[in-house]
């Protein structure tokens, strides 16, 4: 019965996110201290940012990148159920080598060892597995690891994820090896659309039932989750959040990819870069204890609310010539709804109306008369356009008293008056120009010939 009503829940918000208006992004401070030196918070179902810190500063992303490595053997394997891979050994050599041991991760998978795609998946996402990331990458880049490491990066650049670089596929300490918290956001907001791949990353266990294997297997053979926070047993358990992936690197921090669903809303958390130690020097899971504050903060405190109603009427704006009322009310053209801290109240948000200042009759009903643009200090929230509410008519008698006033106001009216006048003037002037010559000339009067030869003179020769 709880599923259903998740199920439900998570439809009615759906539908309720797809007759609203599109929101920029509004960021709220946490009320605790962010350990983690970059931190993107988003919600899933609308792509806003909640939160985010340093988002585009270059991290290494340790076992993060088993996202992407997960990716493209998923993309490339039809049958990842039926088809096995039998551990060799040599894979495992440059991990013998490697510099900094304590960051290294095993499934305890041996040479020898049989198991489907699926297993090493389960192996890596779970556990952060070094065999299983090299025994992938190697069969699926046709014997050659660095030809599957350009496939990682070929996909980064596809999804858009313009400031990573892999360099390998299981994280291990690599200088060349980069990404942002932005970017891995990018890249695990991709991986939940390939098939498979949620399932995987967001299991708390996974039981292994491998063709064959070396009997140093205990039985049962699982594999746990490294994200404890999904551990009912665990100290930080947080009903709600799943998976997706842990990374940890002496030499660059503590960090966690993961999500949370609450009253059907989704989120997504990227947290690079945390301590792996507090001022005393003891070991501290600061990317676990981040992950799990902001989980609990948008649970306890986050919910979907109206900033504005379609059917709202907000102002008005005058109608010239219309038949009837003379003016039309205005409102907004859909609803605007968005994720809010309920901390922070809705009454702060501006209002910031620009209307026309008059508008010529007829007009139609959802006709564009205006804007209001909602904003939170210097953040906006949304802008949307302000329709009439309802038609309003022209008036016949309106219009055409109107438009002779108009007629007789405009500029053409009064250049033809000045133009007429000027030509009256020359007009008058010219007559009374030969009145006065005819006064002084009475016997030797000019004709009308006469006074146009004294004007414009003789032309024939």
């Amino acid at each position: 019965m709880k599923k259903i009503v998740s199920v439900l829940s998570a439809m009615l918000t759906l539908a309720y996110l797809c007759f609203t208006a599109s929101v920029g992004a509004v960021e709220f401070t946490p009320p605790f201290d962010v350990n983690a030196k970059s931190v993107y918070f988003i919600n899933l179902d609308t792509k806003s940012v909640i939160y985010e810190k340093n988002a585009d500063l270059e991290q290494m992303p340790a076992s993060l990148v088993n996202i992407m490595t997960a990716v493209i053997v998923l993309e490339n394997c039809k049958d990842p159920d039926n088809i096995t891979i039998t551990a060799d050994k040599k894979l495992y050599e440059e991990f013998e080598e490697y510099e900094y041991q304590d960051d290294l991760r095993y499934g305890e998978i041996w040479d020898g060892d049989e198991l489907t795609v699926t297993d090493y998946l389960y192996a890596m996402m779970l556990t952060s597995s070094c065999e299983a990331s090299n025994i992938l990458a190697y069969y699926f880049g046709n014997q050659n690891i660095s030809a599957f490491v350009e496939m990682m990066n070929a996909k980064a650049k596809e999804i858009g994820a313009e400031h990573t670089v892999f360099a390998n596929p299981h994280g291990l300490y690599d200088s060349k090896q980069v990404t942002t918290a932005k970017d891995m956001s990018l890249i695990t907001q991709y991986a939940l659309t390939v098939p498979g791949f949620e399932e995987i990353a967001t299991a708390e266990e996974y039981e292994v039932h491998p063709k064959s294997y070396v009997t140093a297997h205990e039985d049962p053979w699982t594999w746990t989750h490294s994200n404890i926070i999904m551990s009912a047993a665990s100290d930080f358990y947080v009903y709600g959040v799943k998976g997706i992936k842990t990374g940890n690197l002496q030499l660059s921090g503590r960090n966690i990819v993961t999500m949370g669903t609450y009253d059907g809303i989704k989120y997504l958390l990227v947290l690079l870069n945390a301590p792996f130690y507090d001022e005393n020097g003891n070991s501290k899971y600061y990317h676990i204890i981040d992950a799990c504050n902001f989980m609990e903060w948008v649970f306890d405190n986050f919910e979907y609310k109206e900033l504005l109603s379609e059917g709202e009427e907000i102002a008005e704006v005058k109608v010239e010539n219309s038949d009837g009322n003379g003016y039309v009310l205005v409102k907004p053209e859909e609803d605007v709804s968005t994720l809010w801290y309920n901390e922070v109240d809705v009454t702060s948000i501006q209002k910031n109306i620009k209307l026309y200042d008059s508008v010529q009759a007829p007009v139609k009903k959802n006709q564009k008369l205006g804007e209001i643009e909602l904003k939170l200090s210097d953040e906006i929230i949304a802008n949307v356009d302000l329709v009439a509410s309802s038609d309003i008519d022209r008036s016949f008698v309106k219009f055409n008293l109107s438009t002779a006033k108009d007629f007789f106001g405009s500029k053409w009216m009064k250049r033809a008056v000045w133009i007429s006048l000027s030509l009256l003037l020359f007009y008058l002037a010219i007559c009374i120009w030969a009145f006065v010559y005819a006064k002084r000339n009475p016997k030797g009067g000019l004709s009308n010939k006469k006074v146009v030869k004294k004007l414009y003179g003789n032309k024939r020769k």
